[in-house]
């Protein structure tokens, strides 16, 4: 039976590997989301693999706890990352992240240089250990405070799960019952739950394995502009009411000027939910957010371009909220048919 189980632990370890380098190095379609998945499923693989290891063989070398150990410090964060990055659809890595992320890992390479596990098993297992399962913990609960709303809000409203929060609720709960069963097993010193959570993982990942390779879950960006929610539909009142402070909002305050705009920017002006604002837009104007906000930018750089401007194309393009001169170029191409330039000449021939 102990070799059946170190069968299915490990290879869900391996195919955990395979899954994530498929994310971060070998698909075809870039994406944040899909980075920070990779790299979650690459830190949870590395950790559980170190578990099964260790459970069948306790003579273990200590190098291999080492980086089992600090891989799992970086499971918390790439969970909140990758949700918070797909419920606000962010897609480019904040510097706040980046060097959090860049402070965790500077930390436990000099905690593992100074003291390394060979050498100092009983700091490790007394302080950073610890520290590190408090920090998982801490994670985990921050992840909920992100995820647990939006679900309840969609409860309370009576409208189905979306797919995209079902792949979501997946890579939560998944990830809760696998810290759960290692943090039993840590805090409560049962090695009988330790294996429990290698055992969870290898479930989980085949999950994760349906979603991605079946690609009904995963590809939730693609399926976002297309989905409209169907039953969920906000009341004509209601939704002309938000639709005129939405257009005031643009108009008065040019929020979408903002070259870092997030879904969760505008709903926190309209004081709603994210989930209820592309609701809003996906059923009243048929687009979704990142559309929206583009045809925003593009019209007020036909003003611009309408007035004799004496700014240049590129100028006009950052000024409107593009990150750069070849998003807007295409941007604008895409919507209007006709470049900035050629569009800037139609524009100058009708006023002679």
């Amino acid at each position: 039976m102990s070799d059946v189980i170190f069968f299915f632990s490990l290879l869900g370890v391996f195919n955990g590997v395979l899954l994530s380098l498929n994310l971060l190095v070998f698909t075809k379609q870039k994406s944040l989301s899909k980075y920070l998945l990779g790299a979650l499923v690459l830190a949870l693989s590395i950790r559980i693999g170190k578990s099964v290891l260790l459970y069948f063989d306790s003579e273990l070398p200590k190098i291999y706890l080492q980086i089992g150990l600090s891989a799992c410090l970086f499971i918390g964060p790439f969970l909140y990352y990758y949700l918070k990055s797909v419920i606000n659809e962010i897609e480019i890595l904040p510097n706040r992240w980046k060097w959090s992320l860049i402070g965790l890992l500077i930390s436990i390479i000099l905690i593992g240089s100074i003291k390394p596990y060979q050498t100092e098993p009983l700091f490790w297992n007394t302080y950073v250990v610890q520290s590190i399962y408090i920090f998982w913990f801490i994670s985990i609960c921050a992840t909920s405070f992100l995820l647990i709303p939006q679900l309840i809000e969609i409860y309370k409203s009576k409208n189905k799960l979306s797919a995209k929060y079902k792949w979501l609720s997946i890579i939560y709960f998944g990830n809760v019952i696998i810290a759960g069963a290692f943090f039993v097993a840590f805090f409560g010193n049962s090695m009988a739950y330790y294996i429990t959570g290698p055992l969870a993982f290898t479930f989980f990942l085949y999950l994760l394995a349906f979603g991605y390779f079946n690609n009904q879950w995963f590809e939730i960006e693609s399926k976002q502009s297309e989905e409209k929610y169907i039953n969920k539909k906000i009341n004509s009142k209601e939704a002309e009411n938000l639709l005129e402070q939405l257009d005031q909002l643009m108009k008065t305050k040019k929020i979408f000027t903002e070259k870092e705009l997030k879904l969760s920017n505008v709903a926190d002006e309209l004081k709603i939910t994210p989930h209820r604002l592309s609701q809003l837009l996906n059923d009243n104007l048929g687009k979704g957010f990142k559309l929206f906000i583009n045809e925003q930018r593009v019209e007020a750089a036909c003003e611009l371009l309408g007035n004799n401007n004496l700014m240049s194309l590129e100028g006009i393009g950052y000024e409107v909220g593009f990150k750069s001169k070849s998003n807007f170029f295409t941007t604008f191409k895409k919507l209007k048919n006709v470049t900035p330039a050629q569009y800037k000449e139609i524009k100058a021939s009708k006023a002679l």
